[in-house]
């Protein structure tokens, strides 16, 4: 192919059958029609002559260009004689394979050479990022986002360029345009299970800035903190409230400075005793679990809030007998939530506070979501020893003649290390805690149990445990409910028999200490009733009954020794018609019979006579009787309970007793666990 290309009106040029390129990017068109209505055709097209007719071309390779020149001189950008330059086969026979070589061997640039290439443009022809983006039909976000990757730190964009990161990583290093700290992720990452992890890359480069509506920033006000030397990362894939606010100790001082000062107008306005400020938007209670709220009068009711209180019980109460609704269970607990919670803030109203009790008051001034300082709603007592200085400090001293001369020693203030470097050195501490505690198994377990009974034993105090580990006992939707069966008893029984000398100790320290000191069979009893108060009721069907059901037949559990349905239990709400099936169960049609023509009262108490065997009948029915139990009882499917009910199923199953010896429970945490079965562990404790 040595000839040359010739030029050839567009007008004369249509695209060939034998193009193999049969699908297109509406994209990708855009941006190649806006580079050709900037530079014209610089490729020429390579085609094929038209037969009998002299001066037409078919093109086999460069479809997209022709169709874009086609639609330019539609919309007037070209005029109707404008001209192509046309590589002209002689042989037809070539124009398939021609049009795949073109097509096929074509490589998209590398991302990192895009991104020199934009740049290399802004420097030396000193056109701008929207002068960039018209010429090569792409949007100036686009353009602005290539741009940001130039500047990434070299190790990064090095790698980009090599094809060990892809750009979608890339682009999260550059969220941040500080160089340094991407480097320094980088590197920490490079080994990292997160080291291709978009978030994870996004959340480090983030830390220690904040965002522009964050109520700290909300506060300090942008202008305030751009005039203290802040700097903010912003561009076209921001706004004000996203954009983010680089230098983290610089607002965290000014936000500090400005509560401050807030805090002070706020002890002038209302007289408190002291006022404290905290520069977040809540209150943890390690910062107040030692000091004694100020418990003011309660302002009445108001004959609003006293209906709505009477309207929310009889929603309440409506929760125990639920009816069917369109609701899903998710739906019905998060109404029942919102109701609770708006009980407790009709019934929880602020205190109103004598002119003597703000006099003595400690406020905590924080900062509201909206920006704005405000106080925190409890007021607590100061501090005994905060009280006594500042008495000493006004009061006369007869033991000191030159008390009164005597200007006043102020401490010199203690230097203050930055929140951030603050909160790094307490992780480095942690670390070398959780280390410790995962090498000691026995310690941990010990620990494990402290954590869990001293939350279940106690009202407050979470902070001080500094730890999330609890084994709360679920909440139950059933209001009133007391149960009176043997094994509640059994459990009440086990609560009492539970060593407590250690729970009365104030210093979470000492009650730590006093625990440990613990035999090993109390220690075991205790963890042993924080893991079992955990256990969720969940009724038959629903999702974690199948693992309850599991946990049962793994115990051996023989229900019908600890309970027996009642007429107060079961029989009285359920239908006639149920109590006659199982009447027919244990004693065949016969007995159903029998009994069909009583009233539901007097039915339900012969019920509950003939399954807790008073009643007389054949020895064979009392026997079914005596083990029958419904279906939402069972620890087994209802297949396997049936076949064992007729004496076809397995003889061990549901039948079994649970042995609750302190010993037993001991010597299971102290030795290593074995890969047995749970009726063998069941076993060794009886």
């Amino acid at each position: 192919m040595n000839q040359l290309p010739i030029l050839v009106a567009a007008a004369n040029l249509s695209k060939s059958p034998s193009n193999v390129r049969k699908s297109s990017d509406a994209v990708a068109d855009a941006q190649l029609e806006a580079n050709i209505a900037a530079k014209g055709i610089r490729q020429n097209l390579i085609g094929v002559p038209v037969a009998r007719k002299k001066g037409h071309y078919r093109i086999a390779a460069g479809g997209r260009r022709l169709d874009a020149v086609h639609r330019l001189i539609e919309k007037g950008v070209f005029g109707p004689d404008y001209q192509v330059p046309v590589l002209v086969l002689r042989d037809a026979k070539d124009a398939i394979a021609t049009s795949l070589e073109e097509n096929f061997f074509k490589l998209s640039m590398n991302p990192a050479d895009t991104c020199r290439a934009f740049q290399d443009i802004v420097e030396t022809e000193g056109k701008t990022p929207a002068e960039i983006a018209k010429r090569f039909g792409l949007t100036e976000r686009f353009v602005l986002g290539r741009l940001r990757l130039a500047d990434l730190a070299p190790c990064i964009f090095d790698a980009l360029r090599d094809g060990e990161i892809s750009l979608e990583i890339a682009t999260a290093y550059a969220s941040r345009p500080d160089a340094v700290r991407q480097a320094q992720i980088f590197e920490t990452l490079a080994q990292s299970y997160y080291r291709n992890n978009l978030n994870e890359i996004r959340r480090q480069l983030a830390q220690g800035s904040y965002s522009g509506n964050d109520p700290k920033a909300l506060l300090v006000g942008r202008e305030c903190y751009v005039a203290a030397g802040g700097r903010i990362d912003s561009d076209l894939f921001t706004d004000d409230a996203s954009e983010m606010w680089i230098d983290g100790d610089l607002l965290d001082q000014l936000a500090t400075d400005r509560l401050a000062q807030a805090a002070q107008a706020i002890r002038e306005r209302e007289g408190f005793g002291d006022v404290r400020i905290v520069p977040t938007t809540h209150i943890t209670y390690s910062a107040t679990w030692d000091l004694k709220p100020i418990e003011g009068e309660q302002p009445p009711l108001t004959p609003e809030q006293e209906q709505r209180l009477a309207d929310i019980e009889v929603e309440l109460e409506a929760f125990e007998n639920p009816v069917e609704t369109d609701e899903t269970e998710e739906e019905v607990e998060a109404r029942y939530d919102r109701l609770n919670a708006e009980y407790e803030a009709i019934r929880q109203r602020a205190p109103i506070l004598t002119e003597e009790q703000k006099a003595s008051a400690l406020a905590y001034v924080v900062i509201g979501s909206d920006g704005q300082p405000r106080v925190h709603e409890q007021l607590y007592h100061v501090p005994a020893e905060q009280a006594d200085d500042a008495q000493d400090s006004t009061g006369d001293d007869e033991g000191d003649a030159d008390a009164d001369c005597a200007p006043a020693q102020v401490a010199p203030a203690q230097p203050k290390i930055s929140q951030r470097l603050a909160d790094e050195l307490a992780e480095m501490k942690a670390e070398l805690l959780r280390v410790h505690i995962a090498s000691d198994p026995r310690f941990a377990l010990d620990l494990a149990t402290f954590f869990m009974a001293d939350a279940a034993t106690r009202t407050y105090g979470s902070a001080e445990r500094a730890t999330d580990l609890r084994a709360n006992a679920p909440a139950s939707p059933l209001h009133g409910y007391e149960s009176d069966t043997p094994a509640a008893g059994q459990w009440l029984k086990l609560q009492g028999d539970l060593d407590r000398c250690w729970i009365n100790h104030a210093d979470v320290r000492t009650r730590y200490d006093a625990f440990c000191a613990l035999s090993q069979e109390a220690r075991a009893a205790w963890f042993s009733w924080a893991i079992a108060r955990t256990v969720q009721a969940v009724p038959a069907g629903r999702t974690g009954s199948v693992f309850l059901d599991h946990l049962g037949v793994k115990f051996g559990i023989d229900v019908t020794a600890w309970w027996r349905p009642t007429a107060r239990n079961y029989f009285d709400r359920v239908s006639k018609a149920m109590i006659l099936q199982a009447f027919e169960t244990v004693g065949g049609l016969e007995l159903s019979s029998r009994y069909a023509a009583s009233k539901k009262h007097d039915l339900a108490l012969s019920a509950e006579r003939l399954f807790s065997g008073d009643l007389i009948v054949e020895a064979e029915v009392k026997e079914r009787a005596l083990q029958w139990l419904p279906d939402a009882m069972r620890f087994v499917p209802v297949g396997e309970a049936e076949a064992s009910l007729t004496g076809d199923g397995d003889a061990d199953c549901g039948v079994g007793r649970v042995s609750v010896d302190g010993d037993a429970a001991a010597e299971a945490l102290a030795e290593a666990p074995d890969e047995d079965s749970g009726e063998d562990r069941v076993a060794q404790a009886a």
